[in-house]
């Protein structure tokens, strides 16, 4: 099981509290994760990733170990820690503006 952890918006969304547990098959992958975690909750399809594209938002970052995700392969493996289950992947909504 993954641990994932969602900025407060889309836990509202997807009628959650605190972080989740998603089971992923196979290698633990952002793209896997995520597949999971949209299964999981139908309503947060399109909210982290584009439904066509499957590019990530752009104000949407992935943090595992505390190193900034969002611009790694989706096919790349998440850190031992993180697919192990004792560190969450965290999905952070980015701030912008002036």
């Amino acid at each position: 099981m993954i641990r994932v952890v969602l900025p407060a918006n889309l836990r509202v969304l997807a009628k959650i509290s605190g972080e989740v547990e998603v089971p992923v098959e196979g290698e633990a992958t952002l793209g896997a994760v995520l597949d999971a975690l949209e299964a999981r909750y139908p309503v947060l399809r399109g909210t982290l990733r584009d439904q066509v594209t499957r590019q990530r938002r752009p104000f949407i970052r992935f943090f595992a170990c505390e190193q900034d995700w969002s611009h790694e392969a989706p096919d790349a493996p998440l850190p031992e820690e993180v697919a192990a289950g004792r560190e969450p992947l965290l999905v952070i909504g980015a701030i912008a503006g002036g």
